[in-house]
């Protein structure tokens, strides 16, 4: 071998040693780099699936789907919810809870506005109801030009009548008093009463001495002539009645309750009424009977209300609506749409103060004005979910959070 191959032989086996030397130092580095790399980072979590919280019974396996909402999904872990496993709840991102608006109110004691809204009609008073009629046989001498459905006043003319009978009784009388026997007189003044003579009429013949037998018939109410019958010439018998006349100075609101709330009412209850007629006006009323039939067809009952019929107003006919009662009282009130009804039982969303949400099995009762009494389950200052709790429900039973009985666990 001469001199230049010698040469070259040293340089290539040269070569080789510094390439050797070069790849175990970058790969101890590359060792020692991965290892302390290893050493810093966190442990990777464990993805189980990807969700949209809008819609979270809907899962995906890719980071970048979008869900039926047209919302960007984010991830379920693995380990969310171990470190609440003692004291079971629901946990919801800070940014999630933002997207999805919940809105936390507490339990409160409070009063419903009202505990029921019902229809209903005016009717007249039946119970204020006047029947004009001839006290004894006669015939009528005149008509003052009424017709049914005229409003009268009270002490208004209605037919003006002849009584054969009271004038002969009315002669004996003043023969009597003649006699100068005050015994007498008072029998035979007292005989005119029973037959029903007013005592301005008795009054009238002992101070004139001359005998009456026309009588005027008025009414003795003001209302709304019903009925009419009397007409000029026509021949009365005893007790025939020439007119009937109903007060208008209250009316009754006939209101139609659904059977299965008319637990609620009672004799005596307060009641507001609003009208069509009146807008922006409110009456108020009292229940005075809750009639015993029930409709068929409508499977209502029907409630009477008396109102006061000031200045006559109030027109038979008229359509109404309704609020009964005061509220009934002191009760725990929740906003109306944080209650869950699936059917089988009552829910509401508890907002916990370690920040999980668990929901709430209650009992509810009356409801009002946007608010409904909860019976059993709650305790007031308890904080609930107003807004969004349907979402929460949903993730709840995903992740097999169970609901807090009543009666339970705080």
């Amino acid at each position: 071998m001469n001199w230049h191959a010698k040469q070259t032989a040293r340089w290539g086996a040269g070569a080789l040693a510094i390439a050797m030397v070069a790849g175990g130092g970058g790969y101890w580095l590359g060792q020692h780099g991965s290892a302390s790399e290893a050493g810093s980072a966190q442990p990777a979590r464990k993805v189980l699936y990807w969700y949209d919280p809008m819609v979270p019974a809907e899962h995906y396996d890719n980071p970048n789907s979008l869900s039926s909402m047209g919302m960007k999904t984010i991830p379920k872990y693995a380990d969310e919810g171990s470190a609440t496993n003692a004291a079971p709840g629901v946990n919801i991102d800070p940014a999630a809870r933002q997207n999805l608006g919940l809105r936390v109110v507490a339990a409160e004691m409070g009063t419903l506005p009202s505990s029921l809204t019902v229809t209903g009609t005016i009717d007249f008073n039946q119970r204020n109801v006047a029947v004009v009629q001839a006290r004894t046989g006669g015939f009528v001498t005149r008509v003052y030009g009424r017709a049914p459905g005229d409003v009268i006043g009270a002490g208004t003319p209605i037919a003006d009548v002849q009584l054969p009978e009271w004038g002969g009784a009315q002669g004996e009388f003043l023969a009597v008093r003649r006699l100068g026997r005050p015994d007498l007189t008072t029998a035979a003044r007292q005989r005119l009463r029973l037959m029903g003579m007013p005592e301005s009429l008795i009054a009238q013949v002992e101070r004139t001495g001359r005998t009456n037998g026309t009588v005027t018939i008025t009414s003795p109410i003001g209302g709304v002539i019903q009925t009419l019958d009397a007409r000029s010439g026509v021949t009365l018998a005893p007790g025939q009645t020439l007119a009937q006349v109903t007060g208008i100075g209250t009316v009754w609101l006939n209101a139609a309750v659904p059977e299965a709330q008319t637990g609620a009412v009672k004799i005596g209850q307060n009641a507001s009424v609003t009208l069509a007629a009146f807008p922006g006006e409110s009456f108020t009323g009292r229940v005075i009977a809750i009639l015993p039939t029930t409709q068929a067809e409508s499977r209502t009952l029907t409630v009477r209300i008396e109102l006061a019929n000031r200045a006559g107003r109030l027109r038979p006919g008229m359509f109404a609506s309704v609020a009964l009662g005061d509220g009934g009282g002191q009760a725990l009130l929740v906003p109306s749409e944080a209650v869950i009804r699936t059917g089988a039982r009552t829910l509401v969303m508890l907002a916990l103060p370690d920040g999980r949400y668990r929901p709430a099995e209650v009992r509810t009762g009356r409801e009002g004005g946007g608010k409904t009494e909860i019976v059993a389950g709650l305790a007031p200052g308890e904080k609930i979910v107003a807004s969004g709790q349907f979402l929460l429900d949903s993730e709840a039973s995903l992740t097999g959070v169970a609901a807090r009985p009543i009666g339970g666990d705080k």
